[in-house]
């Protein structure tokens, strides 16, 4: 390696903070990307199957998002407009309510939030305990909903928990659907807990879930018992809040998660892919009737990403206008599906998880799953685990990726697994 890029790497140890994560297990110095490829200062490239943690559904430096933006910054577009009215502002409203509300009957209007998916949620949960004056919340098992504070207690993740250094409160865990096994019924749980007075359970503000757990361990809820949750929600006077911040954009194969479920959420976060191009982005559905918030009420100085507005606007119009992209996804789905199959035959407790696109393989350990994603990355490709001991597998590539080079990334990915397992010894190694 040449002595000015060994520097370079040697920045990253002397001042960046012990937080950093993803870079540990893939320690290349990227330098570009395109598409569903990542590219590194000395020209190697792998395919990406992380996809910004499912922030670039889109894949890297779509051109028409990018051309837009360039075409934006060079006129002198705005930078940075608090929460004024800007032109950008109004063609994304537009392009989302003519392309994605008014077709899906949603009433729900936009607020726009600091840019983390995290904020939303805490925005979320604050509107939840003003509409109904209440405090608890109800979230599940494996949830993940962001690391500050107010998210964090609707987080499951006992690590990320313990970075609180505070009690966390204000929050209820029940079982997710299927915690206890396929014979459990958690809704029937739940409502049984709220209708005991002396079910120890305080009357909620709002349920909050995500209909497919990504961090949890790709843990999918069924349409039936989502439906029962939106009813004890409504009968006991709580808000319904879905986390779309991962599953949304199209990665379960339709825009939303939850629109085949036959429910409305009173509000839907969103954030990752909403902008499209992988600038920081955040937002809530809600309600008309529960937009209680008065002005400011929830602020902050980056509440409505001016740039992200542009990339945002392009991804609804190129994508979402019509069924052509949904139905494309289909296909890629089936594709996935059968790969991960393949995957999960390897492994003699493999179980694939998930739905649409976002899928993966329970193998049983994390110290297995670590090590085939770790044995991938050197042969070319970018992919990470999930799950409450990282045990899963999870494949969350770019939405747009080809099909060749979907093929190509699954040859690396199931030469990696059987590489791994055939060679336990290796295992501990990596």
């Amino acid at each position: 390696m040449p002595k000015d890029m060994t520097e370079t790497r040697t920045i990253f140890d002397r001042r960046e903070s012990a937080a950093r994560s993803y870079c540990r297990g893939m320690p290349a110095m990227f330098a570009s990307a395109s598409g569903s490829e990542l590219k590194d200062t000395e020209g190697r490239s792998w395919i990406d199957f992380l996809a910004g943690c499912s922030s670039l559904n889109y894949g890297h430096n779509d051109p028409d998002m990018k051309a837009a933006l360039i075409e934006h910054i060079a006129g002198d577009g705005i930078a940075h407009g608090l929460d004024l009215h800007t032109d950008t502002k109004g063609a994304f409203l537009t392009a989302f309510e003519d392309h994605i509300l008014a077709p899906r009957g949603m009433d729900h209007r936009v607020m726009f939030t600091g840019p983390t998916g995290a904020n939303a949620v805490e925005a979320a949960m604050k509107i939840a305990r003003k509409v109904t004056g209440r405090t608890n919340i109800i979230a599940f098992t494996n949830g993940f909903h962001g690391v500050t504070v107010g998210a964090l207690a609707a987080t499951g993740n006992g690590y990320h928990r313990g970075g609180a250094g505070m009690a966390l409160t204000g929050v209820t865990r029940m079982p997710y659907d299927g915690y206890f096994g396929q014979d459990t019924d958690t809704a029937a749980q739940l409502e049984q807990m709220l209708a005991d007075k002396s079910g120890g359970v305080d009357a909620p503000a709002a349920i909050i879930l995500e209909t497919v757990q990504g961090e949890g361990g790709l843990n999918v809820a069924s349409p039936t018992w989502v439906k029962r949750i939106a009813a004890i929600a409504k009968k006991h006077g709580a808000l319904l809040i879905i986390d779309d911040i991962q599953a949304g954009c199209g990665r379960c194969g339709t825009f939303f998660s939850f629109e085949e479920m036959g429910v409305t959420p009173d509000i839907v976060t969103m954030a990752k892919s909403l902008s499209g191009f992988g600038l920081p982005m955040a937002m809530l559905l809600v309600r008309p009737q529960h937009d209680v918030f008065g002005p400011a009420e929830h602020n902050g100085t980056f509440r409505g990403n001016t740039h992200a507005f542009v990339t945002a606007r392009v991804a609804i119009e190129k994508f979402w206008a019509d069924g052509a992209f949904q139905n494309e996804l289909a296909d890629k789905a089936a594709l996935i599906h059968d790969a991960l199959t393949d995957l999960a035959a390897l492994v003699p407790v493999g179980t694939l998880k998930g739905r649409g696109l976002m899928r993966g393989v329970d193998v049983g350990s994390g110290q297995l799953a670590s090590a085939i994603c770790a044995r991938a990355y050197e042969k070319g490709l970018v992919i990470e685990t999930s799950g409450n001991e990282d045990q899963v597998v999870k494949v969350l590539a770019p939405l747009t990726t080809p099909v060749e080079t979907f093929r190509k990334g699954f040859d690396i990915l199931l030469e990696a697994a059987r590489e791994i397992i055939e060679q336990p010894s290796k295992i501990a190694a990596e």
